[in-house]
């Protein structure tokens, strides 16, 4: 830009690749040659280039450079949107797997279906997945230990019932949650509605 500059600025305008103190030696020592006209202002010194050297610029010639500027301009904006287009398909590259990785993720994957198939093979076959005698072992343990659950919270409820009595329910339900006392989940009354309880456990059905 065609106008006065300071040593300062002119190191700033070099990202300080020029020390200030040698910017300003280089500026005088171009204005003693008359390349660089200095102008002072108190005790600041400014430097702007000798107007006598620059060459007319006719409006032709303006025009011209003006011309210019706007093809390299559009070029410029081309060259960017090339830049972006091609920095997006690199990310999607970046992001894609690659050979040896898809290589990798195959055999895991061939791995897990040979796994899977290995455990379909029995009930392909028809081979019972677990015998009468351990189901009826299983049926037994069902129901001692789910009697033994009711006994015990037939027992809880009765006392829980009469020492609440007298309480409001909200005062209740507060003195339950301070005490820690769980109540049925959804999944347990759930479980107590199935086919499984109503037909008295495991191993019952096929008994009757």
């Amino acid at each position: 830009m065609n106008r006065p500059y300071g040593a300062v600025d002119v190191s700033a305008n070099l990202k300080g690749a020029v020390p200030k103190t040698a910017t300003q030696k280089i500026l005088l020592s171009l204005a003693e040659k008359g390349e660089i006209v200095q102008k002072s202002y108190g005790k600041t010194a400014f430097f702007v280039v000798n107007q006598a050297n620059l060459e007319d610029m006719p409006p032709e010639k303006l025009a011209a450079l003006e011309s210019e500027y706007k093809d390299i301009d559009e070029a410029n904006k081309l060259l960017v949107a090339e830049v972006k287009a091609a920095s997006t398909e690199l990310n999607k590259l970046k992001s894609t797997p690659t050979d040896d990785e898809i290589a990798s993720q195959v055999a895991e994957l061939q791995l897990a279906i040979s796994t899977a198939r290995k455990h379909l093979e029995p009930l392909r076959s028809g081979t019972p997945l677990i015998s009468a005698s351990e189901l009826e072992m299983l049926g037994i343990q069902w129901n001692k230990w789910r009697n033994e659950w009711m006994r015990r919270k037939k027992v809880f409820m009765t006392f829980w019932n009469l020492a609440m009595d007298a309480v409001p329910r909200q005062d209740a339900s507060e003195i339950a949650e301070d005490l820690g006392i769980e109540q049925d989940t959804s999944e347990h009354v759930a479980l107590e509605q199935s086919e499984l309880c109503k037909m008295g456990g495991l191993g019952e059905k096929g008994r009757r």
